[in-house]
């Protein structure tokens, strides 16, 4: 008998006692079994109980640097051991070029949001969103939004073509938000996914109910979700449409992305012409989407929008890269660069709509639908018999493109070339696709980038424009990159994933708070104007352990005279007239005459502020949110309130960041500048004796 395939559920490992209902996936090269599916008995609403508690729970214990710090060593733990998953991958018709794409992606991804982790997100478990809203005259009466992470579990159901990275796309944001996750993963690379989650448990690293992973079918799945839980989807349009009207998304709260399969396009620009840089990075990023995972990408070319002129261009430069560059066979055979089709099943549903598009008028001009050559494991070379192999195809069509071909995807090695007049025309070819994950133009044009985008952006999640400048380092058409949205529009779906930060807050509920500056600042971590406040020591000389919000210095006053305005013009040579010409600045509108230099008052407000000693503060490294209110005139004053704002601790150093409120205030208690300063602060620090 086949191996089932185990499941992971309430951090066991689990089998089912029978089996009958057992699925068999097999080898997409030679059709040899592989494993087999069944969720026989499994326990679901368990499962997502065991994440809405313990799950909630061990992640709720974490920071948000705390969880990237464990993403990070996720991925060097997947990193070490990614040949294992190259090979098994080989299992699933994926090359070692395929495998760059999604093995490596989904450890790349799990470094990005670490990364993004610890530089983007506060030290905390709340994320606030826009500055403080002020509701009272006085200021005693505020309002601020807040994130909170979802109560619930995210449940990633995702497709067969990309079974590391895409779930570890999905899986990343979840995690550094706090929200456990359960794995559903597609039928034909389940194994796959059983693999990398195998690794990261035998880490030891997942807090307990963190992740889970379901290897089979999930029937009654959604009776069971609830307000809370939220489900990201990847696959079929149809199958997206049939799980989103399911009284748990349409009246129950849970809510629900997806990122569906979608007509993408890429346009050659009219200037892209046979023999330049921008025609030929078009042609190789072809070649790629029709090639890589044999053309099983979301983001894979389907419509080559093309100038009518360059159509005979584009068939002999693709056809000369297909003939010279393609090894089709068996992934455990050297050489091959060219794996099947996921399933005998997918290549027969390919080879089924590649005759549909026949049938709507499409002329193969690539490529055949007869059983391909290929190089078996052993290296020999015959007809595919029990693989689901399809080489490369591309169908031409005329001006007048059919609506078949805006709306009938072959999801694999097939796309058309669509000829166009005007720039118009080409746009209207993109836009009939109803809403694509993304749409790449080729063009050193502006004027042309700038018509095209103004047309089709909001048909697209992403629009690529490559030429001349990045054909080298444009990381292409088809691959999303963790730190813009992946998603699109209309037929796409009409969700987002990735986008940085953007994921992370998609598992987190926005609140609008309203109070006072003491419960803003209890709230948020960051203390507010108004707010309680501590004057004993100097904070300088408190090391990131003993500093609290709201501890503060407050300057003696200095006063400004003109020879001090006239020495800082002379020493830095800034002698703009405000500050040199007294006739000059009183007819200017914002000035009452001749006035001091902004950064003259920054720099005497550090001098105001500072302990000059060596203390726990190690560096001052930043300065933002400057703004000059109130100008100085000579014989004016002015002195500083410095209170400590924000405290991050940095999880992997032996110091933190202290974001400072700086307040500058003249003889009538006017504001003459706001700032944040940022300073490095140790964690530990002993005094000199």
């Amino acid at each position: 008998m086949t191996e089932i395939l185990p499941s992971y559920v309430r951090d066991e490992w689990w089998l089912p006692t029978a089996a009958s209902d057992a699925t068999v996936l097999r080898d997409a090269s030679t059709g040899d079994p592989v494993v087999a599916l069944s969720t026989d008995g499994l326990d679901l609403a368990g499962a997502l109980e065991h994440a809405r508690t313990v799950g909630q729970a061990s992640l709720g214990d974490l920071t948000f640097h705390e969880r990237a710090v464990l993403l990070k060593q996720y991925a060097l733990a997947l990193n070490d051991r990614k040949e294992e998953l190259y090979e098994l991958s080989k299992r699933a018709g994926a090359t070692a070029r395929d495998s760059l794409s999604d093995v490596d992606g989904g450890i790349g991804v799990l470094f990005t949001y670490s990364s993004k982790g610890r530089r983007e997100l506060p030290n905390s478990r709340v994320y606030v969103d826009g500055p403080a809203e002020p509701l009272s005259k006085d200021g005693s009466f505020l309002g601020r939004h807040v994130y909170t992470r979802l109560p619930g579990v995210a449940v990633q159901i995702n497709a067969f073509n990309f079974p590391m990275w895409g779930a570890l796309e999905k899986f990343a944001p979840a995690f550094l938000a706090g929200v456990p996750t359960i794995v559903k993963p597609a039928s034909p690379t389940a194994y796959v996914a059983e693999a990398w989650v195998r690794m990261l448990v035998e880490t030891g690293l997942l807090p307990a109910g963190s992740l889970q992973l379901v290897s089979g079918g999930v029937p009654g799945l959604f009776d069971h979700l609830r307000l809370g839980d939220i489900v990201g989807f990847t696959g079929s349009a149809a199958t997206a449409d049939r799980l989103r009207r399911h009284e748990s998304v349409q009246t129950g709260g849970v809510r629900f992305t997806s990122e569906t399969d979608s007509i993408n396009a890429s346009v050659l620009g009219p200037d892209a012409k046979d023999g330049t840089p921008a025609f030929d990075a078009y042609i190789s990023q072809l070649f790629v989407e029709l090639t890589s995972k044999a053309g099983q990408k979301c983001t894979a070319i389907r419509r080559a929008i093309v100038p009518a002129a360059s159509v005979d261009a584009v068939v002999r430069a693709l056809g000369e890269k297909i003939a010279k560059r393609v090894v089709l066979g068996d992934p455990h055979a050297e050489g091959v660069t060219m794996g099947p089709l996921v399933s005998t099943a997918q290549r027969d549903e390919v080879l089924e709509r590649v005759a549909e598009l026949e049938a709507a008028g499409g002329r193969v001009l690539l490529g055949s639908t007869d059983a391909p050559e290929v190089t078996r494991a052993d290296g020999t070379s015959g007809t595919a018999e029990a693989g689901a192999f399809v080489g490369p195809i591309l169908l031409g069509f005329g001006a007048d493109s059919p609506d078949e071909v805006h709306r009938i995807e072959a999801f694999g090695p097939v796309a058309s070339i669509l000829p166009y007049a005007s720039l118009d025309e080409a746009a209207a070819l993109v836009d009939r696709g109803g809403g694509s994950l993304v749409t790449s133009v080729a063009t050193d044009d502006p004027d042309v980038a700038v018509t095209l985008m103004s047309r089709i952006a909001a048909y697209n999640g992403r629009v690529l424009f490559v030429g001349e400048q990045n054909a080298r380092t444009s990381t292409g058409h088809g691959a999303p990159v963790p730190h813009l949205v992946h998603g699109g529009p209309g037929r796409a779906g009409g969700g987002e994933e990735l986008g940085g930060i953007r994921a992370v807050l998609h598992h987190m509920q926005r609140t609008a708070v309203q109070g006072s500056p003491d419960v803003l600042t209890a709230l948020t971590g960051i203390w507010h104007t108004g707010a309680k406040a501590r004057v004993d020591r100097h904070p300088f000389r408190k090391s990131l352990g003993e500093l609290a919000l709201g501890d503060q210095v407050i300057s003696a006053p200095r006063t400004v005279s003109l020879d001090d305005i006239e020495s800082f013009a002379d020493f830095t040579g800034d002698t703009f007239y405000a500050h040199m010409d007294e006739e000059a600045a009183a007819a200017n509108p914002f000035f009452p005459g001749r006035v001091a230099h902004g950064y003259l008052l920054v720099s005497w407000a550090a001098g105001l502020f500072v302990d000059p000693d060596p203390g726990p503060v190690l560096a001052n490294y930043g300065l933002e949110n400057l703004r000059f209110i109130t100008p100085v005139s000579p014989g004016d004053e002015i002195r500083v309130i410095l209170t400590a704002k924000q405290i991050t601790p940095r999880e992997t150093d032996e110091y933190g960041e202290v974001r400072w409120d700086a307040l500058i205030l003249n003889q009538n208690d006017e504001t003459v500048a706001t700032y944040d300063v940022l300073t490095l602060v140790a964690k530990e620090h002993a005094p000199a004796a």
